[in-house]
């Protein structure tokens, strides 16, 4: 080769690494690009047959998802993640986690191939001072968080993680921690609860074979309407301080990890942001499947 030819390939080869590294930046700061103001959802996930069954939780689900503005990724804050510490997935192609038992082969069978996001995870722990967060790379999707996002996004093409739940940690310290949480939702980040905010599967009592059949014991109604009226005059401390809000609600809360999910999303909420309830049945007799949506 002349010298003139090497020195044009040299400088050719240099130009288009440049424009390669540009783009990839250029990608990377559209990532954090700020966006119209995403809502934030609490979803009531039930049972997980609730993904491949056609029924009214699911069609509220996928109507939630033609709904709102198509986020750049999903935050998810699953009942079924608890860890001690805080943790979010931080690998490019997650797996589904099929964490339940006695339902049948065609539920074992779903897959939820949406991609990770790194950028969402290195941003989020950037973003919570309240602790140190870890990048995990085990986890994947349970079925707290695939369950919903199979009916609101079934193409899987939005990329998601997941924030696990502190389990050494009381409800003020999580309500705090998702607040650090707010300036996602101008990244275009759609910040979802899964849980159910009445879930006592030790007193389920079906009227029939049908576990979706609407259905709750007096205590479980008499806790969802307590929970009902908190959320709608956006008092949140009683909600945060639950244990003092009487045996209904006690009954109700067996175990934290169903309800904390709700407290993420309430604490997202701003001041005069619309609020809708969605869903707003019991099931099993002690399962409610109320949801929340925040603004949008």
């Amino acid at each position: 080769m002349k010298r003139i030819d090497f020195i044009k390939t040299a400088i050719l080869t240099t130009l288009t690494l440049k424009a390669i590294k540009l783009n990839a930046l250029n990608k990377l700061v559209e990532n954090y690009d700020e966006t119209e103001k995403m809502p934030v959802l609490f979803v009531g996930h039930g049972s997980p047959m609730n993904a491949i069954e056609d029924n009214i939780f699911s069609r509220e689900m996928k109507r939630m998802g033609k709904e709102i503005p198509k986020p750049k990724a999903i935050l998810m804050i699953s009942a079924h993640w608890e860890t001690k510490g805080t943790f979010v997935t931080a690998m490019e192609k997650p797996k589904t986690i099929h964490d339940f038992g006695g339902f049948p082969q065609t539920l074992f069978d779903v897959q939820y191939p949406a991609p990770g996001s790194k950028w969402l995870a290195e941003e989020t722990k950037q973003t919570i001072k309240k602790t140190d967060v870890g990048l995990d790379e085990t986890w994947g999707f349970d079925h707290g968080g695939w369950s919903v996002t199979k009916n609101m996004f079934p193409e899987a093409n939005i990329p998601m993680i997941q924030l696990s739940l502190d389990y050494t940690k009381p409800a003020q310290y999580h309500y705090e921690l998702a607040k650090e949480l707010a300036g996602l939702r101008k990244k275009g980040v759609l910040i979802t609860g899964s849980g159910n905010m009445v879930h006592n599967l030790g007193m389920i009592a079906m009227k029939s074979a049908d576990f979706n059949a609407p259905y709750g014991h007096d205590w479980a109604i008499e806790a969802n309407e307590i929970f009902k009226k908190h959320i709608l005059a956006g008092n949140h401390q009683p909600l945060i301080n639950y244990s003092s809000l009487g045996k209904a609600v006690q009954l109700s809360i067996p175990t934290p990890e169903h309800y904390l999910p709700l407290l993420y999303t309430l604490a997202l909420k701003e001041e005069k942001e619309n609020l809708t309830l969605l869903s707003d049945v019991l099931v099993g007799g002690s399962v409610s499947m109320t949801s929340v949506k925040i603004g949008g």
